[in-house]
């Protein structure tokens, strides 16, 4: 049975009173995601369990099945992995952003959704200036890079900048969690602090500012880990797989997990992705692969800058720019394969934060009875034939185990 599971990144939400406490969700026209909802079982899956840090890496996990007590190991290591950094078992690697501070504040987690071209410039320069250090800084997406420290001690407290924007940096710097890490957390705070005496006065930066954009002055590490060990699909379900994303963190868990990384000119990881490239490449990987991972970053990036207006275009653009372009190239092939649709946590635009609350999940699949649910939102799903999912219960249902 061939199998398409698309995430919303981000896209679950709280009530918000400017929308007469309806979420970003609830109010978007979503005519897409209400067929599947129409067709298919809906419900609810906690993704993220209350001793897990909520983010995209642990969340993700969760809905391909893996148990992230055992496989999280940060999310540097996956980003490593989608960037083609080989890790030895004694590498760490840490995700490390650059970000715009202000006044010893955090403005900004991204400077500002800095572009790639300006920050592999940036992460050149500062490669050059660590040179005499065992370290490697691994350019990525925009302000999402990678740190690849060997021998490095992974037992670190670090702050996800996204989660502290506007507080004091200096009460945020990297604490060992044991006597062992002190070394590893001084390097960290070292390249915090050398960082900012090079990228102060950059002419990148020094441009930024005139054009009035936010300087990348700044690195920010965090999330490290070592190498995990997590089973492929083909080894646990006997599957081929493909995954479709713009977002590192992402393409590196597909790695692990053994699927084929599908690339897509103009996947951007923001709201100017683009959709009918992902929906085509889904297409085409579909007639090659049992399972198409497509995964859309837009509405998340819309919630940690609190910006509704944009995630509830976010949400209506992955509806209909996507999925609808997915439905109607299944129905043109004549395919019926099980399509399933979520978020991967919420991250609400009050907060600007990702949270645990459980998130709304519809699976669609052949010769299956709906439920009675007709919309596709945080509270139609409470009373959807799915309840509540948790552990591996999404995976093994939509691949029907």
């Amino acid at each position: 049975m061939k199998t398409i599971i698309v995430v919303g990144d981000g896209m679950a939400d709280s009530p918000v009173p400017d929308l007469d406490d309806q979420t970003p969700l609830m109010a978007a026209d979503t005519p897409a995601m209400d067929q599947i909802s129409k067709e298919g079982q809906n419900g609810l899956f906690r993704t993220i369990e209350p001793d897990m840090p909520a983010g995209s890496a642990v969340a993700n996990l969760s809905i391909l099945g893996y148990d992230p007590q055992t496989t999280f190991n940060g999310r540097g290591v996956l980003e490593a992995a989608s960037l083609g950094v080989t890790l030895s078992e004694t590498d760490l690697a840490a995700r490390i952003n650059l970000i715009c501070a202000e006044d010893g504040r955090i403005r900004s987690h991204s400077a500002g959704h800095i572009s790639s071209e300006e920050a592999h410039q940036l992460m050149r320069d500062l490669q050059n200036h660590f040179r005499h250090l065992n370290i490697k800084l691994v350019p990525g997406l925009s302000y999402r890079h990678v740190l690849v420290v060997p021998g490095g001690d992974p037992n670190l407290k670090c702050a996800p900048p996204h989660n502290h924007i506007g507080e004091p940096m200096n009460e945020l710097l990297v604490q060992p969690l044991s006597p062992q890490a002190k070394s590893t957390s001084d390097l960290f705070n070292r390249l915090i602090a050398e960082s900012q005496t090079v990228l102060r006065d950059h002419p990148i930066n020094r441009k930024r500012v005139t054009e009035g954009l936010q300087p990348a002055n700044s690195l920010w590490p965090w999330s490290p880990g070592l190498r995990p060990k997590m089973d492929t699909f083909q080894e646990r379900f006997g599957i081929r797989g493909a995954v479709i994303t713009a977002v590192d963190v992402i393409k590196g868990l597909g790695i692990y997990a053994g699927f084929d990384v599908i690339p897509v000119k103009g996947a951007t990881g923001l709201s100017d992705t683009n959709y009918e490239g992902k929906a085509d490449a889904c297409l085409q990987a579909l007639k090659t692969h049992d399972l198409v991972y497509v995964h859309v970053e837009a509405p998340d990036e819309a919630g940690h800058e609190q910006n509704l207006e944009l995630k509830i275009r976010c949400i209506e653009e992955l509806d209909e720019r996507l999925i609808q372009r997915i439905l109607e190239g299944l129905q043109d092939d004549q395919l019926q394969p099980v399509i399933a649709v979520l978020p991967d946590h919420p991250t609400p635009i009050a907060l600007g934060i990702h949270t645990r609350d459980p998130v709304p999940v519809v699976i669609r699949a052949p010769r299956t009875e709906p439920d009675q649910v007709s919309r596709f939102d945080e509270v139609s799903a409470k009373s959807g034939g799915l309840g509540l999912l948790t552990g591996a219960d999404f995976i093994e249902r939509v691949l029907q185990k």
